[in-house]
């Protein structure tokens, strides 16, 4: 599948196999949404640092977080550039040669400055929006954060204005040579899996999980073709 709009920016253009990047916000958002954290990559003192953190799509903006204390916070509250990376393992593609074995994933490359979110209203949004994307209905069940909790945490605003989308998905692709090569080919799908909640020790018997928490589970693979 061709992708469906241009790139916004030269360094959010697939390059490699540009047929399967897409540009349009819906394919952006469904993989955003979907995914659980992100790798944000920054440079501090001349050297790359990428850092996993948790966030969540708010519209056309992430947000994300992390204590001020965070050397990578500090960077980021002065103004640096950064380049958020989210991927989705769909399976292992297992082909005749070594060469042409590889993965299926839907990926995102976010490019842009984080802006420090200082709004105190906006500030307990972006919290609230955290935890409903790990578990929805979570922040109706949690206890809002203090004044002293949120003074020890910086929220930034990144737009996913500047970014782009990349997916494979479908079998292996060998040359025709290794077709008559007798080994096993094929995809081997991979899916992110939750087991049954296991409470804290110092919950009361009385308090029962949510049908959210007991059924807990991701979205799946979208099907494309290579």
């Amino acid at each position: 599948m061709q992708a469906r709009s241009e790139p916004v920016s030269s360094r959010t253009r697939v390059r490699r196999h540009p047929e399967r990047g897409e540009y349009e916000h819906e394919a952006i958002a469904a993989i955003l949404d979907e995914a659980l954290f992100a790798h944000l990559g920054l440079v501090e003192d001349g050297l790359p640092v990428v850092i996993p953190t948790m966030y969540v799509r708010d519209g056309d903006v992430l947000y994300i977080h992390g204590s001020k204390a965070a050397r990578w916070v500090k960077l980021l509250a002065h103004g640096a550039d950064v380049c958020l990376t989210v991927t989705l393992l769909d399976g292992l593609v297992l082909a005749r040669s070594a060469f042409r074995h590889s993965m299926n994933y839907r990926s995102v490359v976010i490019f842009g400055r984080p802006k420090l979110v200082e709004d105190h209203d906006e500030q307990l949004h972006a919290c609230a929006r955290l935890l409903e994307h790990v578990v929805p209905g979570r922040s109706c069940e949690a206890r809002v954060p203090n004044q002293k909790e949120l003074d020890a945490t910086a929220f930034f605003s990144l737009s996913i204005a500047e970014s782009s989308a990349k997916f494979r998905a479908g079998g292996p692709l060998d040359a025709e040579e290794d077709l008559g090569v007798e080994t096993w080919a094929g995809v081997v799908p991979a899916e992110l899996t939750f087991g049954a909640p296991i409470p804290d020790a110092l919950v009361a018997p009385r308090v029962e999980p949510s049908a959210e928490v007991t059924a807990y589970r991701r979205g799946g693979a979208r099907e494309r073709s290579n």
